[in-house]
């Protein structure tokens, strides 16, 4: 396994830290004493971290998750001021914008809290899953922040603009089951499955054509991507197929 480290490594707080296990890599929010929040460092580290990532050819899926218990529990207070200010350039908005633009299939493991920017996160992921005891807000009109533009848009594309405007108006808490039936999160497991549903599920990625899996991701989110079959790809596929064998993918050998 390897490790590294953004905004306040070394000194076990206020941390991003990403850790790669084989073809999974998970980023961990790390600020214990204020669970989880991000402060305006650790939302700058996220980006520098996921370029690293990208351009790792061992690393398939991502994981991201809270240490702890907690997912996220938004923006750190002490430099929320600051970073509303700064709307659409905020460096909140380009962590999300980094999460939601990275290639390779992302996953959000949710315990604990996941509000306010936890959820800008959280919704910026490809797949969500969630603990029954998990609790999200999005809660900015508790504050007076304007939420963004492109972070709103995110959230009223995933859950529906009727349900996204209940969120963003009330700014109150709802459980995992609630979020489950909105379609803030994909699915919702006892917090003591939580780690091994998210683990099985990547590693079912993983094995998948990367190829396909990538296009995939690209056209779903409106991006280009490949529009022309690989034929090494398609034969080894049927050859597996057919010998009962797990496929070899020539998209998995490093360029």
């Amino acid at each position: 396994m390897v490790t590294a480290s953004g905004a306040g490594a070394g000194h076990g707080v206020e941390a991003v830290r990403v850790s790669v296990d084989g073809p999974v890599a998970t980023l961990t929010i790390d600020n214990p004493g204020k669970r989880n929040a991000m402060t305006a460092a650790m939302w700058r580290a996220v980006p520098v971290l996921l370029k690293d990532l990208e351009a790792d050819p061992a690393v398939k899926v991502l994981v991201v998750e809270g240490a702890g218990g907690t997912f996220c529990a938004g923006a750190d207070i002490d430099d929320a001021a600051a970073i509303a200010a700064d709307g659409e350039d905020s460096v909140a908005v380009q962590a999300e914008l980094a999460l939601a633009a990275f290639p390779k299939p992302t996953i959000a493991r949710i315990d604990g809290f996941c509000v306010g920017g936890g959820c800008q996160l959280a919704v910026a992921c490809d797949l969500r899953f969630a603990a029954t005891d998990s609790r999200f807000g999005i809660t900015p009109a508790k504050l007076g922040i304007v939420y963004p533009r492109s972070t709103t848009r995110r959230l009223a594309d995933l859950v529906g603009p009727s349900r996204a405007k209940l969120l963003l108006f009330t700014a109150d808490l709802i459980d995992a089951p609630a979020a489950l039936a909105i379609g803030l999160v994909d699915t919702v497991v006892a917090p003591d499955a939580l780690a091994a549903s998210v683990r099985d599920t990547a590693a079912t990625i993983t094995t998948r054509s990367q190829l396909s899996v990538r296009a995939a991701k690209a056209f779903i989110d409106g991006r280009e991507g490949p529009t022309r079959q690989d034929p090494a790809e398609v034969a080894e596929g049927l050859a597996a197929f057919r010998d009962r064998r797990p496929p070899t993918w020539p998209s998995d050998y490093p360029t």
